[in-house]
């Protein structure tokens, strides 16, 4: 297989779980700066111009919701969803539901304007309300939905990789990771798993 991923962005998910799965996989780099991701030969393999994109012998992957479920159903002897409870894997697929389509959009209206609006003021009224609109959403999570002390309580899934990339997103929008205690000490243990040590490091952050 191979994960095409760029450094900052939701793709260090899935690649943490293919790491935590012990697939064999290759990753390779699209560079954001060089506007890799919207040249002919990058749209090929995703004509959506994101990643992540994981390519495998059956077709290309993209989205990390789908991955990552693809990744926890190809080594179910890594554990990384609870396969046989249909009620457990469908809160899996909540969690990261919500993370892919609220939480990851409420960021990327802070850097990403362009996506639903054309002026200047518009793009600045959405990075004003960025740390609000990120804030609701964590406190969301930390009062609701996480469970401890994992995601979903005490076996470690596939929604640890996605919640611990995008808290890694806080500071930058503006917000104290420390108001969430929870979350705070769940990035915390995401540091110390040697496979998110080793995709840091494959992303050149280690």
């Amino acid at each position: 297989m191979k994960l095409f991923y760029a450094p900052g962005t939701c793709a260090l998910a899935s690649h943490i779980a293919l790491e935590e799965a012990g697939a064999e996989f290759t990753a390779t780099r699209v560079d954001f700066s060089r506007n890799e991701q919207q040249q002919p030969d990058y749209l090929k393999i995703n004509p959506k111009g994101r990643v992540p994109a994981l390519v495998t012998d059956r077709g290309i992957l993209t989205e990390n919701p789908a991955i990552l479920a693809f990744v926890a159903q190809s080594f179910p002897d890594a554990r990384l969803a609870p396969l046989r409870d249909p009620f457990a894997l469908a809160e899996v697929q909540a969690f990261n539901s919500y993370l892919a389509s609220t939480v990851h959009v409420a960021h990327a209206h802070g850097r990403r304007g362009y996506r639903w609006a054309d002026s200047q003021s518009s793009f600045d009224d959405m990075k004003r309300k960025l740390p609000e609109v990120m804030g609701s959403c964590f406190d969301m999570i930390e009062r609701e939905m996480f469970k401890g002390p994992w995601v979903l309580g005490e076996a470690y899934t596939i929604c640890d990789p996605y919640l611990f990339t995008i808290a890694e997103w806080l500071e930058g929008d503006g917000v104290d990771p420390k108001r969430f205690p929870k979350v705070h000490a769940h990035r915390t243990r995401m540091y110390d798993r040697p496979a998110v040590k080793r995709a840091l490091a494959q992303e050149g952050r280690g």
